[in-house]
């Protein structure tokens, strides 16, 4: 094997792992890993765990071939925008067949561990979760409406319905009420984002809420959606699913987001709306880290 040869291969690993958008990915697997770890009452066996770990890996692979397969479809899309242009697919690093192979590898490869290891439902459900994100959301909804993230945000909720079913082989009202949270926290997450990054949506072509309907209508959309997030949050309490302590910390970053939110609204700034965004992160993983917590409290 040349110098050359040894050099070039780390680098296109490291275009493919790209692909798969790594720290969303995580935050996925994170989120399916709680809605494992509640739908198991008490410590879990040793079986139990080799089950999390397949269903944890197969989530990974499924997730991020749609990531893949999303930098595929926007791949001018991104070109044109500073957040995205770095991606290989952008850059002409990688070509579409080499990309649509690795997402359809990647895809397989979940998709028969989910199945043989996992149970069938949680194949099926995953399945389902990539078609949602990278055809109904990136191809059908995104372009078309200024709603997209609503609307699809249906797919980037499911991860914990993954997770439970998973470990269940079935759908609770508990999985639902995680699904629920994710749902509506999605909007006012992305729409921070689309805030100060306006500009390179607009010149992409997309109809993101502030392109189409200005930033002080977002602004609202994202207080409103804080507010209604903070009741949703309150749910596994009164459902009977966490303690006072998930309850105490939900109450925390609930009023911390929507205290983000009307600052927003009432004074805008570029800065406060990246602030906002990176809240919004914390928000969701400390959520689901105290749902874990409290768990085994």
């Amino acid at each position: 094997m040349s110098a050359t040869t040894a050099c070039a291969e780390p680098s296109i690993l490291r275009q493919f792992y790209a692909l798969t958008k790594p720290r969303v990915i995580q935050l996925i697997v994170f989120c399916a890993l709680i809605g494992m770890v509640l739908a198991v009452p008490g410590r879990p066996t040793w079986s139990q765990i080799t089950l999390v770990a397949a269903a944890c890996l197969g989530i990974w692979l499924v997730a991020g071939a749609a990531a893949a397969f999303n930098c595929i479809v926007e791949k001018g899309i991104d070109s044109r925008m500073k957040r995205t242009a770095w991606r290989p697919t952008a850059r002409g690093e990688l070509g579409n067949a080499q990309t649509l192979l690795f997402s359809a590898a990647l895809c397989a490869l979940g998709s028969l561990i989910l199945y043989w290891w996992v149970n069938p439902l949680t194949m099926w459900l995953t399945f389902a979760t990539f078609v949602g994100y990278a055809v109904v959301y990136t191809v059908i909804l995104k372009p078309l409406t200024p709603q997209n993230i609503v609307i699809g945000g249906a797919s980037g909720a499911m991860p914990p319905v993954l997770g439970w079913a998973a470990m269940t082989g079935d759908v609770g009202p508990e999985a639902l009420i995680l699904f629920l949270i994710i749902f509506l926290w999605t909007p006012p997450h992305f729409w921070a984002l689309a805030l100060y990054r306006v500009e390179d949506y607009r010149k992409a072509g997309l109809p993101m809420l502030p392109v189409t309907h200005g930033s002080e209508f977002t602004r609202l959309q994202v207080l409103l959606y804080t507010l209604v997030l903070f009741a949703a949050c309150l749910l596994p309490f009164v459902y009977g699913m966490s303690g006072w302590l998930y309850l105490v910390v939900a109450i925390v970053l609930s009023v911390g987001f929507c205290l983000y939110a009307w600052e927003l609204l009432r004074d805008y700034s570029d800065a406060l709306a990246r602030r906002t965004f990176r809240f919004s992160l914390i928000h969701l993983s400390s959520l689901f880290a105290a749902l874990l917590l409290d768990h085994y409290l």
